[in-house]
């Protein structure tokens, strides 16, 4: 079987005829830096990007903490009051400071379309030992109320890994909340 070259009308040759019938259109060699550019921008799709810089990482922890607050459903006053605490205990700040804090975390919470811009500066932009501290302040705020909700222990054992905490560090730090509560 002979293959024949034939051209469309733009004069562009076509790939030889199939024993099909079938013809394919060749990819002109000035498209072919484009088809690179491509293949570079689906690359870099797959590749780990540094955190963002628009959340800080106080911003990021107070909304992380209201998310917690906020997993069962309910965001009590004494749930908000824990927040504010946690936040001026972990930053130093005064309360109202810390009320400030807490407020705009409220709001990042609330606009944000998932978690993961949070998680990834608090993964990148905080030590182990201020990743534990938080591990141990998430749980502290939804044992607040002094009962495991099954949407609360869903949600920490989402956030543990994202954080870069182990499932046996987010354990203890749970213990170690309930032995505080008593």
């Amino acid at each position: 079987m002979a293959f024949q070259t034939e051209r469309d009308q733009a004069g562009q040759t076509l790939a030889p005829a199939s024993r099909v019938g079938v013809r394919f259109h060749l990819v002109p060699a000035q498209a072919a830096g484009h088809l690179g550019a491509m293949i570079d921008a689906l690359k870099a799709l797959f590749r780990p990007e540094a955190p963002r810089t628009d959340v800080s990482p106080d911003l990021a922890v107070a909304a992380l903490l209201v998310d917690a607050a906020r997993a069962d459903g309910v965001y009590a006053p004494e749930e908000r009051r824990a927040v504010a605490a946690l936040l001026a205990t972990m930053f130093g700040l005064d309360p109202a400071a810390a009320e400030a804090l807490r407020s705009r975390g409220e709001v990042a919470q609330a606009e944000a379309p998932d978690l993961v811009r949070f998680t990834r500066v608090v993964k990148f932009g905080l030590d182990e030992e201020a990743r534990l501290q938080l591990i141990e302040a998430l749980w502290s705020v939804v044992l607040t109320d002094h009962r495991r909700d099954p949407h609360e222990d869903a949600l920490l054992r989402h956030l543990a890994p994202l954080i870069a905490v182990s499932d046996h560090d987010s354990a203890a730090a749970r213990r170690r909340v309930i032995a505080r509560q008593g």
